[in-house]
């Protein structure tokens, strides 16, 4: 079952058409990466699953009802945009908001001491958010989107302003959320992160889905017949080897090793490949390569409607 269904949505900005029929699942239990540039529909489709605007057309599902205003309460929302109180105290802020989501005063402090711990921020209770870094403030407004327990959890751009070492805390933070029961709905430009923890994405552009499926199952949809072979002997006799019927990418060298990418033209096969090789390389190891999601984005954005079939 999925957790959210959006139906061809559609909402309007004047003239400006921010979201064309829009239809996508969010699984259940699962993190799903919501793709696209800037200015795509992603934050527009956000807002309404958040209830901030509405459609103009099309219904939304949160798992199997229409979307309700008391569904706001099952859902936690870190926005792209922070919102924090800067002259407030973190702590003070932090109970603040959780008393909000309806947590009794004593169960956002038993939640928040938890939260601040696994952090290491227990110093930060007593300063005031003005003066944490940017950083620092979207670790607190992390911990305040999650803190209500949240069935459906939505991140807009959540490792934006972190460092490497933050950007791995808060992805692990995500995965064990993930793991406990949370169904996550993740809109990134980080497509490492998506690569490594989505098992599903919806791409926007121009206000139309134009890509969706299982992660593998799209990267395995964009595969172009190329391989990956490592060898030992010369570059220039496996050059010569591949004739016209194989395409050489790219090629680089590794300690004694070889390494080549080669593309396979129509109505060959992996094996004509390695047939032609042999006899002038010792061929160490060969696997066929799968589109990485960046090198996806680019393609699919970059690449003429009309042409996306």
């Amino acid at each position: 079952m999925a957790v959210l269904q959006v139906e061809k949505v559609s909402k309007w900005y004047g003239k400006h058409c921010a979201l064309n029929e829009v239809s996508l699942e969010v699984p259940e239990k699962g993190i799903f990466g919501l793709l696209g540039p800037n200015g795509a529909g992603k934050t527009s489709l956000i807002r309404i699953i958040n209830q901030i605007t509405g459609p103009d057309s099309g219904r939304i599902f949160f798992r199997g009802e229409p979307l309700k205003p008391e569904h706001v309460n099952h859902i936690g929302y870190l926005p792209e945009e922070r919102g924090l109180y800067r002259k407030m105290k973190v702590g003070e802020q932090c109970l603040y908001l959780a008393r909000l989501k309806g947590l009794s005063s004593a169960d956002a402090k038993a939640r928040l001491k938890e939260w601040f711990e696994r952090f290491e921020i227990g110093s930060w209770w007593d300063k005031k958010v003005e003066e944490l870094s940017k950083g620092m403030a979207q670790k607190v407004q992390f911990i305040t989107t999650v803190l209500h327990q949240p069935g459906f959890i939505i991140l807009d751009e959540p490792f934006s302003g972190f460092d490497p070492i933050n950007t791995n805390l808060i992805r692990k933070e995500i995965i064990r959320l993930k793991d406990e029961g949370a169904s996550i709905m993740l809109s990134t430009h980080n497509m490492a992160s998506v690569e490594e923890i989505c098992s599903h994405i919806a791409l926007i552009n121009q206000s139309k889905v134009m890509l969706d499926g299982e992660i593998k199952e799209v990267r395995s949809r964009f595969k172009e017949s190329i391989f990956e072979l490592s060898f030992k002997g010369q570059m220039l006799s496996f050059t010569n080897a591949l004739g016209t019927q194989f395409e050489l990418l790219q090629h680089s060298s590794d300690a004694d090793l070889r390494l080549a990418r080669v593309k396979i033209k129509q109505g060959l096969t992996v094996n004509d490949l390695l047939q032609r090789a042999i006899p002038h390389v010792q061929i160490e190891s060969v696997s066929e390569y799968i589109p990485s999601m960046n090198d996806i984005f680019i393609k699919v954005v970059e690449q003429p409607e009309e042409q996306m079939v």
